[in-house]
């Protein structure tokens, strides 16, 4: 491996952590069916991966910071590998619940780490080579998660989609030990416990409710805006906050930071629907599903290698507002099911938010950066990930209870043909139209082009890289 070793290992964990925040939503008929879960439990499987990765992900960073980033990630690839062997073994929905919510503990930890590792690792040009190619592993992975999903659960058995992981994780511990050197950063600011448990229980209590619905909904949202009020307070007191929230009265952070919460879920949270009715309804195999699904992913990965090339200086709110407006009206587009609609009917529309994902996403992470100073570039670009999670997140809650109102029964046993299409083109209404206000929200509010000009400050990285490292970083053994 020469000096490629630590982008190996780097590369394997990143791969695997993004693969299973899609891969498991062409399986969703057969876990259902295997574990005789609902659509709530169903929901949770895909949600709660998210939600912890969200809740963890500001934390994470700095929790590797002082104690060694090396040991973070190797820390994390192993709860990683163990919680998806339960996953893989799981004998019912509940077990399987908390299993993919220790998977998303491990995968904040490698998460975290990745950046820092790689810059820690390489210089100059090197240091670019291989963001490059990080960058390119992170988009290949979220558009072949559904086909290996699919490919695994029809030859294998779904259970199949989490064991993989064990191998794979086996290679990425024995690289990482072997050829990543420890760093540090002796300056790294302290870590906001309950800034951080504040934030997980308001995210999880409202995400909860909205997944519940009924009289259920109300006291979750009570609970929620409670922390939040709690997580404000605390981050307003803390000496080392975890999000500075004077950051929130910069429009373009703002603005940066609404773009974020909707663009993950308005793009991909109605995908496990849109996978019931494929599966139920179209009687496809879970193969086919996922070929279905894939102009998306696959459209997003081409898209963002020819904006980081094609469109280098055009302002964010151009990139990341026209790639929600695309968002949008890829939603509207899959909004006209019938009773007698055929999987043709998504393609327009899974090519339009493919468009518009590949516009958006590798841009808002250096768009965040680039609204705040530069000593806050790290927490920017940690809350920027976070929201995308969050919204993620959300978006399965919302989607799904649009899309279930609209259902008789239990859409995880249902066969409503006229059902899951209204169900279905009423979750994508909502889906557009979440996305197109926040397409305008983003370009009423991020307007300052020449920010770090201004500022005196190189550019933040495009493409989805990395903020550029400030700090010098100290390697151990």
């Amino acid at each position: 491996m020469g000096r490629w070793g630590p982008l190996t290992a780097v590369c394997l964990g990143t791969f695997m952590l993004l693969v299973d925040v899609n891969i498991v939503t062409v399986a969703l008929p057969d876990m259902a069916r295997g574990l005789g879960a609902d659509f709530g439990a169903l929901q949770w499987v895909m949600d709660v991966y998210a939600l912890a990765l969200a809740a963890l992900l500001m934390g994470a960073g700095t929790l590797a910071d002082r104690i060694g980033r090396r040991r973070l990630y190797v820390g994390g690839l192993v709860a990683f590998a163990a919680s998806s062997l339960v996953c893989g073994l799981a004998p019912d929905a509940a077990t399987l619940v908390a299993a993919r919510a220790a998977q998303g503990v491990g995968a904040a930890a490698m998460f975290a780490t990745t950046v820092a590792l790689i810059a820690a690792s390489y210089e100059g040009r090197d240091r670019g080579t291989a963001f490059g190619v990080w960058g390119a592993v992170s988009g290949a992975a979220s558009g072949i998660g559904p086909i290996l999903g699919g490919l695994l659960t029809q030859h294998l058995g779904w259970r199949w989609i989490f064991l993989v992981n064990l191998p794979v994780s086996a290679v990425a511990v024995a690289v990482t030990l072997r050829k990543v050197r420890e760093s540090r950063d002796p300056d790294a600011r302290r870590l906001d416990v309950p800034g951080i448990a504040l934030f997980a229980v308001a995210a999880g209590a409202l995400t909860f409710g909205l997944t519940r619905g009924g009289g259920e909904l109300w006291t979750s949202v009570a609970v929620s805006v409670v922390a939040f009020a709690a997580f404000a307070a605390v981050q307003r007191r803390a000496a080392s906050p975890t999000l500075d929230l004077g950051l929130l009265r910069r429009p373009a952070f703002a603005g940066v930071m609404i773009g974020s919460l909707a663009m993950s879920g308005t793009a991909f949270a109605a995908l496990i629907d849109t996978s019931l009715w494929l599966r139920a309804v179209l009687g496809l195999s879970p193969m086919e599903a996922g070929l279905v699904i894939l102009p998306l992913p696959a459209v997003s990965f081409v898209t963002s290698l020819l904006a980081g090339r094609l469109l280098h200086g055009v302002p964010a709110r151009w990139t990341v507002g026209g790639g929600l407006a695309l968002i949008g009206a890829g939603g509207f587009a899959q909004a006209f099911l019938t009773a007698g609609s055929g999987w043709t009917a998504l393609v327009p529309g899974l090519v339009l938010t493919g468009l518009g994902a590949g516009l958006a996403l590798p841009n808002v992470t250096a768009a965040g950066v680039a609204a705040v100073p530069a000593e806050r570039g790290g927490m920017a670009a940690g809350a920027v990930g976070a929201l995308r999670q969050l919204g993620y997140a959300l978006g399965v809650a919302v989607l799904g209870a649009v899309f279930r109102s609209a259902v008789p029964g239990d859409p995880a046993v249902s066969h409503d043909a006229a059902g899951f299409a209204a169900g279905l083109s009423a979750a994508y209404a909502t889906a557009g139209t979440l996305a197109l206000v926040a397409a305008v929200s983003v370009l009423l509010l991020v307007r300052d082009r020449e920010r770090d000009r201004d500022r005196g400050r190189p550019p933040a990285a495009g493409a989805d890289g990395p903020p550029p490292v400030r700090r010098p970083l100290r390697s151990g053994a």
